[in-house]
């Protein structure tokens, strides 16, 4: 709901459902601080010279215009004093024997209302309301007429509510415990898009903050769509359908009007208020103990990809990986469905699907929670998801899946969305086929193809990224005293420096960077003439390498030379680099031949982070030293949050020297000793 339009409360139902009683029952229990209540013909009677009497007299369009001042009164009069108004109103008068109703909403009415209730009073029961009650006089109608006139009314009421932005439900009244009802109305209050965020936060907060408890080292998140991520289901569907079959669904059946389709395919799309739509006609199919009744129901007939199934149970043996499901369907048939896989202990749920829950589940709301995880809990997220509703989970996270289903099941305006999403937003992802005979999304360029199952796989997920594991040198090897050799022996310069440097950025490439940033494997024809495996770093083709000039141009060279498909940069000042040069990127290696304080790097990196919370950023060079890696270093405390950023070293050194004309690196490189 917009932040800016009052909070109008509309209650309706055919007359003698109860609407005024109902009205004077909550404007005594509810605060006058809150709320303000309004019977919506005493308004017209107080507008109208001559009341009510002079206004049955008035024509249609008089009678219109009067409506609509009404409404519009009621409306600046909650925007003034910040209370929600409640209005008993009329939608539709029918007299029996006419063929149909009239209807006397106004577009102000649709202007003005945020929320409609219809009172669902049985019809047997508004008949004998009607003719008890002495203080007006109403023409007769039965049953039968006045169960086709609520059933117009409900259907005609939801259809313009959906197309014109306006949350609406029924209540089975008065059966309906009147605590409920205003529960309901103090929702309807408070809740907007902040507040709804504001409380995922919160769920998410108090989830990751109970894994810390019990695990310290806490350090990524697997976060996991669950519909047809998780599962080949749609549980929504399977819900509604268990809902239709049940009793009390039949008795008050508009399922054609209710499903999740209709709502979805409607003008509201997949925004908030159609999420907050959905919720409500989940509170509206089923009372809380049928509601959990079906959820067994779906849950029971719900099973895990075996592949998920296979990665949640290895993520459940490493303790600083947190498991999360973060669901825009039901939150409670997803934990039964993880019970009944043994997992309830170790995966978590993010979800909505009742009122009680707080809030509902939106693909930004996703995205938030993300970037969440990542900013504010500093955890590695990958994120597993299928529908355009995870792509903005996948924008924020370090590492993105997409599931692909079976062709019959998966979502169809996926492929269009997905190659936006990589192709103008940048968005790093890779793609699970499951089944694993399933026709793959786009292509292997823009979106390559993972197992689960892989080795490699599983090894990047599980991974530790804490400073000392993304920390890499070789100070101590031996193939680092022959490369070294010649980068420290004075008599070497111009280029035969140059060579050396650049063996050194080959070999660091090829000992460190493919471990870090993994393998893809690819064919290669084989001297035998056939196809054969062949592997390269991954995401070789969407990898930046910048050096940093002057000095790390050669062992720049010598990275290229290791991934000899990847973008080449020469940069001096960190503004050097554009956002073109990111964009769409999985890897920034930034490339220096010796590293002092590290501020250079860090400005660098700085600048790179402006442009891509989540692209990872591999240091490389020739000699560190060890004072900027420590916890007080600048180095070291970009290290330590930053769970995207490594660093590669031939060897780390405690010379804190730094050099000058011929003992300066860059100069005995190019043969520029004279020039300091």
């Amino acid at each position: 709901m917009s932040q800016t339009k009052p909070i109008v409360i509309g209650l309706y139902g055919v007359p003698g459902s109860g609407k005024s009683t109902l009205l004077q029952n909550l404007k005594c229990k509810l605060a006058d601080k809150q709320f303000v209540f309004f019977d919506g013909s005493a308004v017209i009677a107080s507008l109208v010279p001559g009341g009510l009497a002079e206004f049955q007299r008035a024509t249609e369009d008089e009678k219109t215009r009067w409506r609509q001042a009404a409404i519009e009164a009621i409306g600046r009069e909650s925007a003034g004093s910040g209370r929600a108004a409640v209005i008993a109103g009329h939608f539709m008068f029918w007299p029996e024997g006419d063929k149909v109703g009239h209807t006397v909403h106004t577009q102000s009415d649709l202007d003005t209302y945020t929320h409609i209730i219809y009172l669902n009073t049985l019809p047997e029961t508004v008949g004998t309301w009607r003719l008890k009650d002495d203080s007006r006089a109403r023409q007769p109608a039965s049953v039968q007429h006045l169960r086709t006139w609520q059933e117009a009314e409900k259907m005609e009421l939801r259809r313009l509510c959906r197309s014109h932005g306006i949350l609406f439900t029924s209540v089975a009244y008065p059966a309906e415990d009147m605590d409920a009802v205003m529960a309901m109305l103090q929702d309807f209050r408070q809740h907007t898009e902040e507040h709804n965020l504001s409380c995922a936060k919160d769920r998410l907060d108090q989830l990751i903050d109970s894994q810390r408890r019990q695990h310290a080292e806490l350090q990524t998140a697997l976060v996991l769509d669950a519909d047809k991520t998780l599962a080949a289901n749609d549980t929504g569907l399977l819900f509604w359908g268990a809902a239709v079959k049940s009793a009390s669904h039949q008795a008050h059946s508009t399922a054609d009007d209710c499903s999740l389709s209709s709502l979805f395919s409607s003008p509201l799309g997949y925004s908030y208020t159609a999420f907050r739509q959905a919720m409500l006609l989940y509170e509206e199919q089923a009372p809380q103990d049928e509601f959990n009744a079906i959820c067994e129901r779906v849950a029971s007939s719900v099973t895990l990809y075996p592949g998920m199934l296979s990665i949640l149970r290895y993520v459940r043996e490493h303790h600083h990986i947190a498991a999360v499901v973060v669901t825009c369907g039901l939150r409670l048939v997803w934990e039964m469905v993880l019970a009944k896989a043994g997992l309830s202990e170790t995966v978590q749920v993010v979800g909505g699907g009742r009122m009680s829950d707080g809030f509902v589940m939106t693909a930004e709301v996703k995205g938030a929670l993300v970037a969440r995880m990542r900013d504010v809990h500093g955890l590695y997220t990958w994120v597993i998801g299928d529908s355009p509703l995870d792509l903005p989970m996948m924008h924020e996270a370090h590492q993105a899946l997409v599931v692909v289903g079976d062709v019959s099941y998966r979502s169809k305006s996926m492929d269009k969305l997905l190659l936006n999403a990589i192709d103008e937003r940048g968005l790093r992802a890779s793609q699970v086929l499951l089944p694993k005979d399933a026709p793959p999304r786009l292509d292997a360029t823009r979106l390559p193809s993972v197992q689960l199952a892989d080795g490699e796989f599983r090894e990047a997920l599980v991974r530790k990224r804490g400073a000392k594991d993304r920390l890499r040198h070789a100070t101590d090897q031996n193939a680092t005293k022959l490369l070294m050799t010649p980068t420290r022996d004075a008599r070497v310069f111009g280029p035969d420096l140059r060579k050396a440097h650049r063996r050194v950025g080959w070999y660091l490439a090829t000992l460190f960077l493919a471990d870090i940033v993994g393998l893809e494997q690819y064919d290669i024809p084989h001297v035998q003439s056939r196809s054969t495996e062949g592997y390269r770093v991954r995401h070789e083709n969407r990898t930046t390498i910048v050096a940093l000039m002057r000095g790390g141009e050669p062992m720049a060279v010598g990275v290229n030379d290791a991934l000899p498909g990847a973008m080449f940069l020469h940069a001096k000042q960190p503004d050097e680099l554009r956002p073109g040069h990111i964009k769409g990127q999985c890897t920034v290696v930034l490339v220096d031949s010796v590293v002092n304080s590290g501020k250079s790097i860090v400005d660098f990196a700085q600048r790179i982070r402006s442009f891509d919370a989540t692209i990872s950023i591999v240091v490389v060079a020739g000699v560190i030293q060890t004072q900027s890696l420590d916890v007080a270093g600048l180095l070291g405390r970009v290290l330590e949050t930053d769970k995207a950023l490594s660093v590669i070293a031939l060897r780390l050194s405690n010379n804190r020297f730094q050099g000058r004309g011929g003992t300066d690196t860059g100069n005995r490189l190019f043969n520029t000793t004279h020039l300091d």
